[in-house]
């Protein structure tokens, strides 16, 4: 009735055809008796001409069908940027579906340089924007595909409920409240976590799905406040290997197949114990494509007249052919040193006629050549310095290593980096309270299981726990899960839960282990990310169609946003 043809589909082949188009009036040019109109829909963009100069046309954005003959557009007015810009529709009659206003919020498609409250306020325009528009595209291919690739791994899809239990996480629920049970409260779930690891114990070998979770976190460039999904799997009987596997397997299908040709890491992935990833590039989420490498000096400034570096862990990165940077490039870099709270940045530049720099006079000769060794330091290189409190020296050198980099344009942006940060440390101190507390996934299997959590100092002990980063960017955590009672009770205990605790707040999961549970094993890619890194996205909120602001505000419907007193009554709620 709207439409015979979509507006990417005309070409050559059916010229002397007569044709019905619907869509969205784009842009309108008046020739002076020849109006010239691009119709766009879902698929495309098709140009309909209208000689008729009395033809009433609605505002652009408005929705109209118009009936007209295909027919060769003259070769100079070819237009090779469109799929269909060998030919054009000449209008016969046109129907007016739905008026637009004559003053629009933004341009359609220049939404994206729009102010972001704007755009998220009126997102159904934004969403009309070709290149807004082909980001949730995108996403769905990657959905589908990865869909497809998990059942040819003998996955079986399966839902969680939404609806769940409140139970200590690492994040904040969000609450529910109940109607039905007075005081009670559900949860949305942080994640399937213990779902799934419950569908391990009914028999089921491997599960996935496409899950959403809910967490009460402020927003990042690469998260999302509220809710984001996940490409959740487990597996029965597996090792932390046969994990890595799968996730590799699918990641580096799905970023070959989507990745717009650029390079991917080779399978199998880099493994890369937490311990060294922390030193060497400054963070648990390294991007491999940053050449620069940090290296300890602790041992080397310990014999080292220079009392700031003497009694405190120190790093450094060299860079070549550095020194050739103007001096306001180092000025910069001590700029960006202190507003992440160093108190300066030392350095010191190999020039022909030997070392340069404010700390070259405390080193001696044998000390600078001894530099110049273990950095391979060329001339014109130069080597930075970071120093501070052991539980901070590493992630402020990560920063100067990335500052770097982007200055000086030293990233790749041509290939995907992959690699897995593996052997994180079971148990950290709170930095406030300065008890034991777990770091990570407090479902997880220790390495050495109940001898090592008997036998070690709690702070050595290491966990079967992984990440997969990507450029930097962290798609996925998982874990080999503690399947053990005796094992997990040890565990917790540690970090100041008893038994009673375990019982109250995971009775499902623990009293399901007492029934025969398997070894097993998963993780969970996270799916806004992907979809974020294959279409070149700073913000993860341009691949998410209705997101919230920074904020956790859903401007488009107005959430979160009051409700009635009659609905608070019913669910025993009141405002306080």
């Amino acid at each position: 009735m709207y439409r015979t043809k979509n507006c990417n589909e005309l070409t050559s082949v059916h010229v002397g055809e007569t044709v019905v188009l619907a869509g969205w009036i784009d842009t309108v040019r008046d020739h002076g008796g020849v109006t010239f109109v691009d119709l766009r829909d879902h698929y495309g963009v098709t140009q309909v001409v209208f000689s008729d100069e009395n033809v009433n046309l609605p505002s652009k954005e408005s929705v109209i069908s118009v009936t007209g003959t295909v027919r060769e557009r003259t070769s100079d007015t070819v237009n090779p940027k469109l799929a269909t810009g060998r030919v054009e529709l000449k209008a016969q009659s046109i129907e007016v579906l739905s008026p637009a206003p004559a003053k629009l919020p933004f341009e359609v498609g220049a939404s994206d340089a729009t102010r972001e409250d704007l755009r998220l306020k009126y997102r159904f325009l934004d969403l009309r924007n070709p290149r807004v528009h082909a980001n949730m595209v995108l996403r769905s291919r990657i959905t589908s595909f990865i869909r497809s690739q998990m059942e040819r791994m003998g996955f079986l899809e399966i839902q969680t409920p939404i609806l769940t239990a409140s139970s200590p996480e690492g994040a904040r629920d969000y609450l529910v409240p109940s109607r039905k049970h007075h005081g009670k409260f559900y949860a949305l779930p942080q994640a399937p976590q213990q779902f799934k690891q419950l569908l391990m114990t009914s028999g089921f070998d491997k599960y996935f799905q496409i899950a959403p979770c809910f967490r009460d976190e402020d927003a990042r460039a690469d998260r999302s406040p509220g809710e984001f999904y996940q490409v959740d799997f487990e597996m029965a009987f597996a090792t932390q290997e046969d994990v890595l596997k799968v996730g590799e397997t699918l990641l580096s299908k799905v970023f070959k197949k989507f990745g717009a040709g650029k390079k991917i890491s080779k399978t199998p992935f880099r493994r890369i114990p937490y311990a060294e990833s922390m030193l060497t590039y400054g963070t648990d989420k390294p991007d491999l494509r940053n050449p620069l490498l940090i290296r300890d000096l602790s041992d080397f400034f310990k014999s080292v007249d220079f009392a700031p570096f003497k009694s405190k862990p120190v790093r450094g990165i060299a860079v070549a052919d550095c020194a050739l940077q103007s001096k306001s490039f180092f000025e910069k870099m001590l700029e960006f040193a202190l507003s992440i709270g160093m108190k300066g940045l030392g350095y010191i530049a190999r020039h022909n006629d030997g070392l340069k720099g404010p700390i070259v006079k405390f080193l001696s000769e044998p000390q600078q050549q001894e530099l110049l060794k273990r950095f391979n330091l060329k001339p014109n290189g130069v080597l930075f310095f970071i120093s501070d409190g052991a539980d901070t020296v590493d992630k402020l050198a990560g920063q100067i290593r990335t500052e770097l980099a982007q200055r000086l344009n030293l990233i790749d942006t041509s290939r995907f980096e992959f690699c897995y940060i593996v052997d994180y440390p079971m148990y950290g101190l709170n930095p406030e309270t300065g008890q034991i507390e777990f770091t990570h996934n407090p479902f997880s299997m220790p390495q050495g299981e109940l001898s090592a959590l008997w036998d070690k100092d709690p702070l050595q002990i290491l966990a079967y726990q992984y990440d997969i980063v990507c450029n930097g960017v962290e798609l996925s955590s998982g874990a080999v899960r503690n399947h053990k009672p005796d094992v997990m009770k040890k565990a917790f205990q540690l970090a100041g839960y008893t038994e009673d605790d375990l019982r109250q707040k995971f009775p499902a999961l623990y009293e399901a282990f007492h029934y025969g549970a398997p070894p097993h094993a998963g993780m969970a890619p996270g799916l806004d990310r992907i979809v974020m890194l294959l279409s070149s996205q700073e913000n993860i909120r341009e691949v998410i169609a209705f997101p919230f602001n920074a904020n956790a505000q859903d401007l488009l419907l107005g959430a979160p946003g009051e409700v009635s007193e009659q609905q608070l009554r019913e669910a025993h709620i009141k405002i306080r």
